[in-house]
């Protein structure tokens, strides 16, 4: 077993690895990196001061960490290694893939950031930690797409669908599906939420799958097709990133966290999460009139609550990326007229999010749109749900988009 402890150097995190790292002990160490990246550590200090040897088999987990942290716009960086291992790593050309440091006071320059997209304020509260960018945009529009009148009699019909342009809702959520007949379609509608212009919709089917277009607003002729949702239509006016600080962060304190950052009474959010514990419901039975309850209650109804719901007992999709999108409100009076059906109970916020392969996230604000883009071409979707306010985050990104009346 490998001698390897996790110490503070720079404000950061400092791996220090001692002895052999071989085909021994590489395991152990690989799985002190995995832990760091989980905890949502993007540059990872590694003092090598102890270590006396190094194997092709040691470094191949510092090349699968170095991997896995560029793609977040992290990196591994090194320093005090032993003329012998530093050798190693020259032989190899390993020297050209990391940022190598001859001691621990040559660290301050090396990890010197150039700010280049805009200045970063900060902001810690209630156990979150907040990272913010504030761009010039001005206010968004949020609107409403169908009714959810035929929801709880399960009596939706082809007059009830409403096609919805592509490139008219780069962002929403609701009920709906994609195709182009309705007989074909009918049985497909789910969960459903466009986020960063694609769509992503988990039919109400037995032994469902996530269907999904990336980037579908660029077909000019694609419609989405709701029954109910809504979407909105804005610059971003923040973008953050956020880190719990006392342990995983509830949704529900999350999304309060936002108006602490913005002072807008209704916000349009999309975020990218690490999920410590996801707790979120979705249809299991699309609610047309074909399929309508025979005891003639409403689906919400307890007897019937279970045949329609997928609720949780327990969290699930740990360590999952979840995607979500959505509307929160200062106060729930912010939304009038048929706006103040989007909220449900005592809900301030909606929010349908996909679940997403296990993986790191990045955490720089500025790239965002380019991180969620990453994880839609790289990662599997399983699911799509509307998620509920004790979904536990250790950290993510997030765009909000000012929303006004």
């Amino acid at each position: 077993m490998s001698d390897c402890t996790v110490v503070e150097e720079n404000s950061r995190p400092c791996i220090v690895p001692g002895g052999r790292i071989d085909a021994l002990t590489a395991p152990d160490i690989q799985k002190v990196f995995d832990e760091r990246i989980l905890e949502g550590d993007r540059v990872f200090l590694v003092d090598m001061a102890r270590v006396n040897y190094v194997s092709s088999a040691g470094l191949r987990i510092f090349l699968k960490a170095q991997k896995e942290l560029k793609k977040v716009g992290g990196e591994v960086v090194l320093f005090s290694l032993a003329p012998q291992v530093l050798e190693v790593f020259r032989v190899s050309g390993f020297d050209r893939l990391f940022r190598i440091a001859a001691g621990r006071e040559d660290l301050p320059e090396l990890l010197r950031e150039d700010g280049d997209g805009g200045e970063i304020r900060t902001l810690a509260k209630d156990g979150i930690s907040i990272r913010y960018l504030e761009r010039g945009e001005g206010r968004g529009t949020l609107f409403t797409v169908g009714s959810q009148d035929g929801m709880g009699g399960a009596s939706y019909a082809e007059k009830d669908v409403v096609a919805v342009r592509a490139a008219d809702m780069p962002f929403g959520c609701g009920l709906a599906a994609l195709g182009d007949r309705y007989e074909e379609y009918r049985d497909l509608f789910g969960e459903a939420m466009a986020v960063g212009n694609c769509f992503f919709f988990y039919p109400a089917v037995r032994h469902s799958s996530v269907d999904y277009l990336i980037e579908g607003h660029r077909d000019s002729g694609l419609t989405y097709k709701f029954f109910h949702g809504f979407g909105y239509r804005g610059g971003y006016r923040y973008l953050l990133s956020f880190q719990g600080t006392e342990g995983p962060v509830a949704l529900s304190s999350l999304v309060r966290s936002f108006f602490d950052v913005s002072g807008a009474g209704v916000l349009g959010i999309s975020l990218a999460a690490e999920s410590r514990g996801l707790w979120g419901m979705h249809l299991k039975r699309v609610p047309v009139t074909e399929q309508k309850p025979d005891n003639g209650k409403a689906i919400f109804d307890d007897e019937n609550f279970s045949q329609w719901f997928d609720f949780p007992v327990e969290p699930s999709f740990v360590n999952h990326i979840v995607v979500a999108t959505g509307i929160a409100v200062r106060e729930r009076s912010f939304l009038r007229g048929e706006k103040a059906s989007l909220l449900s109970g005592e809900n301030d916020f909606h929010l349908h999010g996909g679940v997403f392969d296990k993986g790191p996230l990045g955490n720089d604000p500025a790239e965002f749109d380019g991180e969620l883009m990453r994880v839609f071409r790289e990662h599997q979707v399983f699911r799509i749900q509307h998620l509920l306010g004790r979904s536990l985050f250790s950290g993510g990104m997030a765009a909000i988009v000012e929303l006004g009346e």
